[in-house]
């Protein structure tokens, strides 16, 4: 064997040794995080699964643990990302639409999709901040409904119209040459043919953006969501609000163990709905990507 040959062996080894390592620490390091995750699960349902039941889901927040419950928080919640999705789709959808669709490259063009890709990475509080200048104090809508979904709205705004950019580039341009070809204009283009091809990707981002917004306690908590004087339903988006994020925040920073307890149950109820919303979301992508062949 020659010496370069010999050299070009060692080398490959080498790499293959490396890149068997490198594979060893990712599946380490997966299994570290899928670990902890199956803790912390375990962990909340063994202290929150005796503590639900439909007394926590009908109840208020009380004094006594034993009589606490979530049902102002649960509504709230159910209040809270139905205004923000009808807030935040029709404007993130369209505003993907005209940046992919119409928009000509241009400086102008960079520059906002430059501002709405850093806005998606800006920490959630500084949209509480936001939120509690510009909606509960100047458009004095106060602590209600409706200020706390348009604030989730500006959460999960520029996320919602990433998820819709990337939906409309993933259609291939053929779709619409052929389209064109056929005498269709640019509107009836994208409204027959590019959009229910985006269809899946973009319902797909949506109900994780909104799954998002329901996790969210940082922006409510800053523009001052109440956690303790709830005690009743809200009716209408001008009533004043809780959340179940804010709600087990408020328990889980209590000093009695009883108060623990109701927090991981509450948990519970929260990760049920985010688990539903997710399942949707996979449900919706599977269904609307059979019915689409490029």
């Amino acid at each position: 064997m020659s010496q370069t040959a010999f050299e070009t062996t060692a080398y490959s080894r080498r790499r293959a040794r490396m890149s068997q390592a490198f594979s060893v620490l990712c599946l380490a390091a997966t299994s570290l995080g899928v670990l902890v995750l199956i803790l912390l699960i375990w962990e909340i349902l063994w202290q929150g699964l005796p503590w639900l039941n439909a007394r926590l889901l009908t109840s208020f927040p009380s004094m006594y643990p034993e009589k606490a419950g979530i049902a102002a928080a649960l509504v709230s919640s159910l209040w809270l990302i139905t205004l923000t999705a009808l807030f935040s789709v029709p404007i993130g959808v369209g505003a993907a639409v005209y940046l992919e669709e119409y928009a000509q490259a241009s400086r102008w063009r960079s520059l906002v999709q430059l501002n709405i890709a850093n806005l998606a990475g800006v920490p959630s509080i500084v949209y509480g901040i936001l939120g509690l200048g510009l909606f509960v104090r100047a458009l004095a809508l106060q602590r209600s409904i409706l200020a706390g979904s348009l604030t989730l709205t500006l959460v999960v705004l520029p996320i919602v119209i990433l998820a819709a950019q990337e939906s409309l580039r993933a259609v291939p341009n053929s779709i619409r040459q052929a389209s064109f070809a056929l005498g269709a204009t640019r509107w009836q283009t994208v409204w027959h043919q590019v959009l229910p091809a985006a269809t899946p990707g973009i319902m797909t981002g949506v109900i994780l953006a909104i799954s998002r917004a329901m996790g969210e306690a940082a922006p409510l908590v800053a523009m001052g969501a109440a956690a303790t004087f709830i005690t009743f339903i809200p009716l209408s988006p001008i009533d004043e609000f809780s959340a179940l994020p804010v709600q087990i925040y408020d328990w889980a920073s209590r000093p009695q163990p009883e108060y623990h307890h109701v927090a991981a149950a509450a948990i519970v109820v929260l990760l049920t709905v985010l688990i539903l919303l997710n399942a949707t979301a996979v449900y919706v992508r599977y269904r609307y990507g059979k019915r689409i062949r490029w």
